[in-house]
């Protein structure tokens, strides 16, 4: 196999220099000739020699601007260029380095020297693109690992929120549309121009991911009153209320059994323990009112309660869209925190366009729609 030659490009204005330097050249690399600066620039972006020996001293545009203009333009701007003069002061050479010349060599031209620092700066440059070329392998790499470690993580997401329907009469569907809910919510919180700091895009495809995860702890209810049709006695409800501290607990026995800190699971322990708190400080586990409930349950709280009303349960029928509307207003202040209930109020017909995309296979989207204006 023929091995490949370096190409160098002689810039020169002197016939006699040219002839030097590439009888010189020939037996070791692939030679390429120009008389002047601008024939250079046009040869090193059509054909890009590997390097450039530049002359300073030229008619109408010498070496300084031609590695300028070299250095200016992406396609030509990683070309080593070594300059090559009869001047010999420091000014001189500190030109050459600020446009952008990787050596400076002095002439006349010793042979040994020139071939040393070609070499030099040829093996240098390849070195350079061979690491560059490592490191998008490896970026590519990280890329490709980070997103099977993200398919994995939603699959285990998914995996455990089925595990809990698998106990409730809740579909799959349900955790799709307060995802979403719970999405489009922080994104216009953030469009009124409220928690922008909080609601990071990154922050809101973590909840989105976490929000599935918000009813994990009723696993451990007994059926006889996670499915009990009627109303629950006190004892019952006191029995149902643990299903945010189970959820909590499940999550942090995962959180246990890694070593780094999870923004993730952190969101998630939040929605599953804190969505039951409401605005006013009556709800459950701890009671907590206002902000001292996370961000995260105050939005999965509205989510949550908004897709129970339209979606029928043991113990209730659907109630259409405007309904579910008036009750959520009328929750402002007492059971969800006032801007959250105005978010929602701004984007109701995107909660509807929602909730008819992930619909039930018993959803009754007459009953749904009942009461609302022509669109």
């Amino acid at each position: 196999m023929e091995q490949h030659l370096a190409s160098v490009l002689i810039v020169d204005d002197n016939a006699e220099n040219r002839v030097l330097l590439s009888g010189l050249l020939k037996p070791h690399y692939r030679v390429i000739v120009s008389t002047g600066g601008k024939q250079a620039l046009n040869i090193c972006t059509k054909k890009q020699p590997d390097i450039v020996l530049l002359d300073v001293m030229m008619p109408e545009m010498d070496g300084y601007e031609v590695c300028e203009q070299l250095k200016k333009d992406p396609v030509t701007c990683d070309i080593p260029v070594i300059f090559l003069t009869a001047k010999s002061e420091i000014e001189n050479e500190q030109r050459g380095f600020e446009v952008g010349g990787v050596d400076y060599i002095h002439k006349p031209v010793s042979p040994p020297i020139l071939l040393s620092r070609i070499n030099t700066h040829l093996k240098l440059k390849h070195a350079v693109s061979a690491l560059e070329k490592q490191n998008e392998r490896l970026e590519e790499r990280v890329k490709e690992r980070t997103y099977e470690l993200e398919m994995l993580q939603n699959a285990t997401i998914g995996a455990m929120a089925s595990l809990a329907e698998t106990r409730d009469n809740e579909t799959g569907n349900h955790i799709r549309r307060t995802q979403h809910y719970v999405k489009v919510l922080a994104e216009e919180l953030v469009s009124m121009g409220h928690y922008v700091d909080e609601l990071t895009p990154e922050s809101i495809n973590l909840l989105y991911r976490s929000a599935p995860l918000h009813d994990i702890g009723k696993v451990g209810i007994p059926d006889e009153v996670l499915l009990k049709p009627g109303r629950l006695t006190s004892e019952e409800f006191e029995v149902m209320k643990r299903h945010t501290i189970l959820g909590r607990a499940v999550l942090m026995s995962v959180e246990d059994s890694i070593d780094f800190k999870c923004e993730f699971l952190t969101l998630a322990k939040e929605i599953a323990y804190s969505h039951q708190e409401k605005w006013d400080g009556s709800g459950y586990p701890e009671g907590l009112r206002g902000t001292d409930i996370p961000l995260s349950a105050r939005l999965m709280a509205l989510a949550d309660v908004y897709d129970a009303l339209i979606c029928e349960r043991v113990y209730k029928p659907a109630f259409p869209h405007d309904k579910a509307l008036e009750i959520i207003a009328e929750g402002e202040g007492t059971h969800f925190e006032p801007l959250v209930v105005q978010a929602f109020l701004n984007i109701e017909h995107v909660f509807r366009e929602i909730a008819a995309k992930y619909r039930d296979e018993n959803f009754d989207e007459d009953v749904f729609n009942s009461g609302a204006d022509d669109e």
